[in-house]
């Protein structure tokens, strides 16, 4: 795979093609002097379960991984928390209202939009939602639904970090 500061040609500040790479994490602009260190971006992943236990699930309803099932969630807005991202996420996805969530931990992921790999830390939470009866697949779910724990696999879910986030909790509940 082609190292991920290959995919930047111009400095961001000037314009340059005078961007080379400076060591592992960064490019340095030549002409100007800056200094661009490729970092990953933010998202979240929500884990939320209904009275009988059963963990809400999606299918994704566009690329990557069209089809497949993944958990709500999404990419951290600017000047937003990780908490914060993930109960807009799930909002927007499911229209539920998300009253607490637990940071559990976290995941690199490469994902990839819009033909750019972008590198990813998906911080996995546990949401408390106020009424789990009251949902709807909406924005990026082609549909939602409450999935028995037994009946999980996570060779189910596209994304490789969900698929490694869901066989973490499982193994440990």
């Amino acid at each position: 795979m082609e190292h991920p500061l290959a995919q930047f040609r111009f400095c961001p500040k000037c314009g340059s093609t005078r961007f080379e790479v400076h060591n592992g994490k960064s490019k340095h602009c030549a002409d100007c002097g800056f200094t661009y260190y490729f970092n990953p971006s933010s998202a979240t992943v929500a884990l939320i379960f209904n009275e009988r236990g059963e963990l809400l699930v999606c299918r994704r309803g566009k690329e990557p991984a069209k089809g497949t099932l993944d958990l709500p969630g999404g990419f951290v807005d600017m000047f937003e928390t990780g908490e914060e991202g993930v109960i807009r996420e799930v909002k927007e996805e499911t229209g539920l209202d998300v009253q607490r969530a637990d940071y559990l931990f976290s995941l690199p992921n490469l994902y990839l939009y819009s033909g750019f790999m972008v590198h990813t830390l998906d911080m996995f939470f546990r949401c408390q939602v106020a009424d789990t009866s009251r949902f709807r697949a909406m924005d990026d779910a082609a549909d939602a639904f409450f999935m028995p724990l037994a009946d999980i696999r996570p060779e189910d879910f596209g994304l490789e970090s969900i698929r490694k986030g869901i066989g973490i909790f499982l193994q440990s509940i």
